[in-house]
């Protein structure tokens, strides 16, 4: 079976990247004979969508492409699975090595452990100082809880376009967004994706623990131009309240908020079971308040606290 599927799996890489168009589904079945002899569509589309995320996996970039005909169709191009040859020093191999381990939490462990022993059998050297050998007492993590995540570092890793339910802050229900995903990004603990949204023409930045539902993938390629990386990353720092450009008082009940706390400039502790806090005040600070609730009340400045006043309304209205 296992060679069986090995040779299945080269049959499908030969078949797409030796393609000049997109193939669809029913060429690619007539192509291929492990495809001719499954018994019945349902087989056939189970083993195919296997063997496509099994090839992804691997490192092969398969583009999906929707013909004249509404008929979703698939290749490799050449250009885009093809890469200079790689040289690493000891210093820069230990760097892959230890941003390898950072996946530990996540399941893309495999796909960094392979892409390691890839490296290693073209020549890449092993770091006289191995964090894979050299026992630490810190270990480099970065947890990752959201569904979301992995479907849409595959499509940015691929660029392909999704759609998914997002809720506000200042929203009861969720409703449909469509993206080009640009880049993942991690500020304070929580995971942002910033992309363009073709629904309202310009760049957003969307928190994944927002996202509801499943993450659907979409044929066709993107609309708008992506941004240098770094655009990317100040961009996810300002939606995500980072960069902060002002100062905002305001009153928070005693032994709640903690995140506002730690991140407060001056804690005034009373007695009447409230605390006031002079926090930094920038882009989406009046969505974070929002999710404390009852426990926040924002006492200056004035436009802050309309802000908030209007969520918390529009929530309430439903």
């Amino acid at each position: 079976m296992a060679i069986a599927k090995s040779e299945r799996l080269m049959n499908l890489a030969l078949c797409l990247l030796g393609t000049r168009r997109p193939l669809s589904k029913r060429e690619l079945r007539g192509s291929i004979e492990a495809y001719l002899e499954a018994s019945g569509d349902d087989a056939f589309n189970r083993m195919f969508e296997r063997d496509k995320d099994d090839l992804r996996e691997l490192g092969l970039v398969i583009e999906t492409v929707e013909n004249l005909e509404g008929e979703t169709g698939y290749l490799a191009r050449r250009d885009s699975n093809r890469l200079p040859p790689i040289t690493l020093d000891a210093e820069e191999a230990a760097a892959l090595g230890l941003a390898a381990k950072v996946w530990q939490q996540a399941r893309l462990a495999g796909a960094a452990s392979g892409a390691l022993q890839k490296l290693r059998a073209a020549g890449m050297p092993e770091a006289e100082d191995s964090y894979e050998t050299q026992p630490s007492a810190l270990e480099p993590r970065i947890p990752v809880h959201e569904a979301a995540f992995e479907p849409l570092m595959l499509a940015c890793r691929d660029r392909r376009p999704v759609v998914f339910d997002y809720r506000k802050a200042n929203a009861a229900r969720p409703e449909p967004r469509q993206v080009e995903p640009w880049t993942l990004e991690c500020w304070r603990g929580h995971w942002y994706l910033a992309g363009w949204d073709r629904d309202r023409g310009a760049e957003r930045v969307f928190r994944l623990s927002r996202i509801t539902g499943k993450v659907r993938s979409r044929a066709g390629a993107f609309t708008a131009p992506v941004p240098d990386v770094v655009t990317v990353r100040e961009t996810v720092e300002s939606w995500a309240g980072e960069t902060a450009t002002r100062s905002a008082r305001i009153r928070l009940r005693t032994g709640c908020g903690y995140p506002l706390r730690a991140r407060a400039q001056s804690v005034n502790e009373g007695t009447d079971g409230w605390d006031e806090l002079e926090i930094p005040y920038g882009h989406g600070l009046d969505a974070w308040l929002v999710e404390f609730g009852p426990d926040v009340v924002v006492l200056e400045p004035a436009d802050l606290r309309a802000d908030v006043v209007d969520r918390l309304r529009a929530v309430a209205k439903g």
